[in-house]
């Protein structure tokens, strides 16, 4: 059997039984993110950025003038800073970056717009200790992949320069579900549901579904940072990504998407899992280099 059915068949097991209330998944998606090992001499100490808690993730040759701010996935209710601590130290042992995992607040509890006000906290927090904007990259998946867009739009908002760059992760950037995938991938994608995204979207921000800092692919994407979005061809969220490229490209933002094969929803995070995991890691580092030096 290759890698990608051993994970299929892993992610069918995982979600064929009984859905777990939402606590239960909490605890759940984090052990599973912690039984990841981290890289060879990361560091990790618990933080403040504007008054949200995060984790800052070390590795060795990080430049120290540098942030990757990480803002996890989980349909804004479930994840947490230490579920990716994995994934963000990969990610910043790549970039030779120093990682800050945010630990937004999250639906029910937290709704729209609380994730987005942290996320802006936190970027500025960064800016006010002294690290430059074109030393920053802000980075997600899923939901944190829309947040980080929806991050870019919050900063152009209020006037404060743009970062170096923007990564998402199979984003999520349209939480009203129109894309042609959510129907063409319903059978493909192991991990997401149009039915549990709707769930999600509206414990996140009921009825404003449509709001630009809910869904950035609605929202006036010209003068946002470089953006890199990698997406899987197997997932529902596909289309997200392939307009969110589409638009961002006619906003004149640059644009880098990439589009792999048979790979699930975040694939990123399965690090010991799939091989194509570090590949896409190393490919999103390369690019951060690229543009935390331009």
């Amino acid at each position: 059997m290759s890698e990608i059915e051993t994970v299929r068949e892993m992610l069918r097991a995982l979600t064929g039984g009984p859905t777990l209330p939402d606590d239960q998944m909490r605890l759940a998606y984090e052990q599973w993110g912690l039984s990841h090992p981290l890289p060879a001499g990361a560091e990790v100490t618990n933080v403040t950025l504007g008054g949200v808690p995060a984790e800052k993730i070390v590795t060795p040759g990080a430049a120290t003038d540098t942030a990757l701010l990480y803002l996890h996935g989980g349909g804004y209710v479930i994840g947490s800073a230490a579920s990716h601590r994995h994934l963000v130290a990969a990610l910043a042992q790549a970039g030779s970056v120093v990682g800050y995992s945010l630990d937004y607040r999250r639906a029910p509890e937290a709704r729209f717009p609380a994730a987005v006000d942290d996320a802006l906290a936190a970027y500025r927090a960064l800016l006010d200790s002294g690290i430059a904007a074109h030393r920053i990259i802000i980075a997600g998946d899923s939901a944190g992949g829309g947040l980080t867009v929806a991050t870019a739009l919050a900063i152009k908002a209020v006037e404060l320069p743009q970062p170096a760059g923007l990564f998402a992760i199979s984003p999520w950037v349209d939480l009203t579900q129109s894309g042609d995938s959510y129907a063409e991938m319903a059978k493909a994608d192991l991990i997401c549901s149009k039915d549990e995204l709707d769930r999600l979207a509206a414990l996140y921000c009921g009825d404003d579904r449509a709001n630009p800092l809910a869904s950035p692919l609605g929202g006036d994407l010209k003068g946002i940072a470089p953006l890199l979005i990698h997406v899987g061809s197997d997932e529902i969220l596909l289309s997200d990504a392939l307009r969110l490229a589409q638009r961002a490209g006619g906003a004149r933002v640059p644009v880098r998407l990439m589009i792999a094969p048979h790979m699930p929803h975040v694939w990123h995070f399965m690090t010991t899992e799939l091989r194509a995991a570090g590949v896409a890691i190393a490919q999103a580092g390369a690019w951060m280099c690229e543009h935390l030096d331009s």
